[in-house]
Order: structure tokens, then sequence, then C-alpha cells
């Protein structure tokens, strides 16, 4: 069973402005337009507590026999609701200074996202972007109201966009304000709503941005255009636009962030003998050097060949990965030949030379599998 002055955290014996200062700093604390709606329950229950404790009558009663002492219902509110309550002990009842609500509102952020190709996100680019967003109504210019009228005063609340009410509390009668019910707290009304919009003050539509995509951008990135996303109510200022990157795989290249990385096939007898290969880029065609003697899985690096580097210069590397072929088919020559090769190198028998774990291919394998070039 909730302990109401547990709740509040003052003693069984507290005076009645002890709890009111308790209810105040807990009313600050929880109160949903501070700490948000998930501390509305919060809030909800340090006012019970308080609506309680405050009142003579209810506090003999709450000590009597607990909250179970009022019945299934609760000691209940009696038509005082909580932001009364807080609106009296924070005299922000018939005192408060507030006015209508502006009906030109800033309009929310939109989000978009664009496919970028690697060469585009490697280099950056300039993209046309079609969008469908609220943009300020054309005819009434975001006034909501049809061209030759114009918004009147609330003749229920004077413009105020507030009206006052008196409600019966524990503390006795209290005077509250709530929002005009007539204008919805605007303090003006539409009579003749434009057509267009429907009285919203803008309308939705297609429209082509440019876009200019930064150099290194990877999918998640997201580029900010700054008031291009959903117009306000009332032609309010619009929030701003975001377009998250999407890369698209490349049937070559994997890209691990800034550095590129690819595998180019060698037959056993150039990487033996050591050549010359064309392979591609993104910058086109560059000349690989392979080096007599070249090993399965060597990686050679190209530097500044890969990805440019976002909001920073230079480029990553692209690191090329090498695939000694071994030919599955030999006719009777090139098997004489490789024979005689053998011979030669004295390993037409060769003995096996066993190594410890992590040695030779298995340290490459390690490397390949950890990330490492």
């Amino acid at each position: 069973m909730t302990d109401y002055y547990e709740v509040l955290g003052v003693s069984r014996d507290a005076t009645t402005e002890e709890i009111k200062r308790a209810y105040r700093k807990l009313a600050r604390q929880y109160h949903p337009d501070v700490a948000g709606e998930e501390h509305s329950e919060n809030f909800k229950e340090v006012t019970m507590a308080a609506e309680v404790l405050l009142d003579a009558e209810k506090r003999r009663m709450y000590d009597a026999g607990g909250a179970g002492a009022f019945g299934p219902g609760g000691p209940g509110m009696a038509g005082f609701g909580f932001g009364d309550l807080f609106e009296t002990l924070f005299n922000t009842g018939a005192a408060s200074t507030r006015g209508p609500v502006p009906r030109s509102r800033r309009g929310q952020d939109a989000l978009v996202r664009l496919d970028l190709e690697l060469a585009e996100a490697a280099f950056g680019a300039r993209r046309e972007l079609t969008v469908e967003t609220a943009v300020v109504c054309a005819t009434c210019h975001g006034s909501c109201a049809r061209p030759g009228s114009s918004p009147r005063p609330c003749t229920v609340c004077g413009g105020r966009g507030m009206v006052q009410r008196v409600a019966r509390s524990f503390l006795g009668n209290v005077m509250t304000q709530a929002r005009c019910d007539a204008c919805q707290g605007y303090g003006s009304t539409i009579p003749e709503p434009c057509l267009d919009c429907s009285g919203e003050g803008r309308v939705r539509t297609r429209r082509t941005l440019v876009v200019d995509v930064p150099a290194g951008v990877e999918t998640g990135s997201r580029i900010k255009l700054t008031a291009q996303g959903e117009v306000g109510p009332g032609g309010g200022p619009a929030g701003d636009l975001y377009v998250e990157i999407r890369e698209l795989p490349h049937p070559v290249f994997t890209r691990r962030g800034d550095d590129l990385h690819c595998t180019v096939s060698v037959p056993m007898t150039a990487a033996a003998l050591g050549t010359i290969l064309s392979v591609e880029s993104l910058d086109g065609p560059l000349d690989l050097d392979i080096a007599p003697g070249t090993q399965p899985d060597q990686v050679l690096t190209l530097r500044g060949k890969g990805m440019g580097r976002l909001r920073s210069n230079g480029r990553g590397d692209l690191h090329v990965h090498l695939d000694v072929t071994v030919p599955t088919k030999l006719d009777e020559r090139q098997e004489a030949l490789l024979r005689e090769l053998a011979a030669l190198r004295g390993e037409e028998a060769p003995a096996p030379r066993l190594q410890p774990v992590g040695a030779g291919m298995f340290s490459r394998l390690r490397d390949k599998l950890a990330g490492r070039s």
C-alpha cells in the first residue's frame, strides 16, 4: 500500500507548510513539462499524496485506515484536477500571464534516404533529390484564411486564448485558467478558412533539391539541409531535412573504413617470375608490380587509392590481396617442363616440413581473419 508520507518524504507529524514545501519540490521535479511524459505517473502520485495530507479530514481518515479508508475509488480529487493543485501552490492560476498560443509554429524535421555508388561516396557528388514535404500555401501565404478575409478575435476568451473557471478544493474556491475550447487557445478564429490548405497555412508538394555529398560518407552518414524540412502549421518556419546515405555494394571492392580491399588472381608462373599487372581502381587502371617469388595471400598496398576521408584531406589505401592460382590441367609439354623444373630444384619427392601453428599459411590466415593486411 502506498505511504503518502513516504511519497512526499515527510514525517507523519509534518505541518501543512512542510507538506506544501515537499510537494512544491517534487512537483517541480516530476512535472511532465520538465521531466517528460515518462514521469507523469510520479507527478500524479505526489499530487495525490498532497491532496490527501493537505486536507485535515482526509488526513485524519488516512492516518486511521490508510488509502483503503476512502473505499474502492480511493481518495479522489472531487473535481479538482492535478493541474489545478499545481497551479494553486505555484501561483500559476488567475495571476498567470500566459497569452494565446501562436498559430504559426516550427515544422518537423524530415528524413530521406539516398543511395550512392562507391565512387560517389569516395569522391563526393552533387545529386538531385526529389522530396515530398509541406510548403507554405501559395494561396493564403500561411495566414490560413481565404484571400480577402482574416482571422477574428475569439468572442469567448476575448483574444486571450485562456478562460477562467472556479474549482472547489480542500484549499477552498480556487480560480484557475484553461485553454479556450472555442479557439483552441489561439485567441482568434478563422471564419473563412483557405480552401486550398483547409486552414492549415501549408500544403504538401513534391520538389527537387540539390544535395552536395562530401567525400568519405558511408552508410548511416547524414547530411543536414537547414530549413528544407516540413513547413510548420500556420506557415511556420520549416524544420531541417536530413539525408541519410546508403552505400551500394560494389562488385569488386570491399570497404573497411577509409580503405578498400580487392583480390587479384596471379598465375603461378607470374608469381614465381614476377610481372606487372594492370588492375582496376576507382582512379582507373593502375600498374601493379608483382615481385619474383610472390607468395599466396600476400597483400600489396597502393597508398592513397582508397576512399576519401570525411572532414579531412587525403584518402585511404587500396589493399590488393594476391591469389596465386595453380593450374589444374596440363598438356604433355607443360607437365614435362614442370617435372624438369622439379628435378632441377630437387622437389621430385619433397619431404614435408612441419611448422607450428601460427607460422606460414596459418599466420597469414590468422591475420586475414583479424582484419590485418
